[in-house]
């Protein structure tokens, strides 16, 4: 089969199409073929070396999310049939014709999706899901300010905390704006010609959010307390401002009781990356065949050109997920 590889870590133009060998299947995996590979941000970290490895998980091919058809099941797999249409998280492998998929992290594809577009769900949904919901803990009544609300994961958590009733409060470019507003976001604050913090405060009367969601980090992390209403959370789930280090002000966080919580996927375990794929699919999966939440697709390149989907996504391009499909 042909799979996207890379021999050293650098700039987009290290991919390759190359053959290489049909994933092993395992007692508990599905073999699905591929139709749809969302591209993340982390496949670029990956690909750049950010991570210190070439491979993180479960294959040496990059990509962590596929949506396709089941072309073989484990002798463990009793729920799901050759000929059913999945999306999936994958511990690496999506950019290929084929994909080895461990059972506990697929579910089946909605109806009326098609599969492109289940190939923006997974990875973008059920991180939004885990930080919104599941520690973030939005709700009817409830108030939240997401950051980087354009890119995949936070288009995907303006969505859903917009359709569980909660006010939504955004920052993107103001290229966006309509965009985002599009998604439920009450308002859409331009990060770089507005101060959030003071947008925030006119916003809420003074009271602050409830629930602040971060990919920002570095000098974000202060503000984003400053943000915040007494016993509100912050979820930081990416670090796109390259800071690692920031400063905290701890006499707000005790005054306030404020919680900060971290979360990413690439680290959890297999069990826990399974437990949110269940908390996804029985909270959210039943939104979209609703039509209360909705993949956004921003362009779609082959796997051929995987360089070409890099480049774009590098240069911040459009709105929406980026997807590679077969040739």
């Amino acid at each position: 089969m042909k799979g996207v590889v890379f021999d050293r870590f650098g700039p987009a133009d290290v991919l390759r199409l190359a053959e290489v060998p049909m994933p092993v299947l395992r007692s508990g995996d599905l073999l699905v073929r591929v139709m749809a590979a969302g591209v993340n941000r982390a496949d670029l970290l990956q690909r750049e070396g950010r991570y210190g490895r070439q491979t993180y998980g479960d294959s040496d091919l990059l990509g962590l999310e596929v949506a396709g058809e089941v072309v073989a099941v484990g002798d463990a797999v009793a729920d799901i049939a050759v000929g059913d249409r999945v999306m999936a998280i994958v511990g690496g492998g999506a950019y290929a014709d084929y994909a080895r998929v461990d059972r506990g992290l697929a579910v089946p594809i909605p109806d009326h999706l098609d599969t492109v577009q289940a190939g923006a769900v997974m990875e973008s949904f059920v991180t939004a899901w885990e930080a919104v919901v599941h520690l973030g803990g939005a709700g009817p009544g409830g108030t939240v300010l997401i950051h980087a609300a354009a890119g995949g994961i936070g288009s995907a958590a303006v969505q859903i905390a917009h359709a569980l009733g909660a006010r939504v409060l955004a920052t993107a470019n103001a290229a966006r704006r309509d965009d985002v507003a599009g998604l439920g976001a009450e308002r859409v604050i331009d990060y770089r010609g507005e101060d959030f913090v003071s947008a925030v405060a006119e916003g809420t009367g003074g009271r602050g959010v409830d629930l602040v969601v971060d990919f920002v980090g570095g000098d974000y992390l202060a503000r984003n307390l400053h943000c915040l209403a007494p016993g509100g959370r912050l979820v930081q789930v990416g670090l796109l401002g390259g800071q690692d280090q920031a400063v905290m002000p701890l006499g707000l966080l005790l005054h306030n009781h404020l919680r900060v919580i971290g979360t990413v996927m690439k680290s959890r375990t297999p069990e826990e990356k399974r437990a949110m794929v269940r908390r996804f699919a029985y909270g959210a999966l039943p939104m979209f065949a609703q039509g209360r939440l909705r993949p956004v697709v921003g362009r779609t390149f082959p796997l051929a050109e995987a360089v070409e989907a890099h480049r774009y996504m590098e240069a911040g391009g459009g709105f929406g997920k980026v997807v590679l499909t077969p040739g």
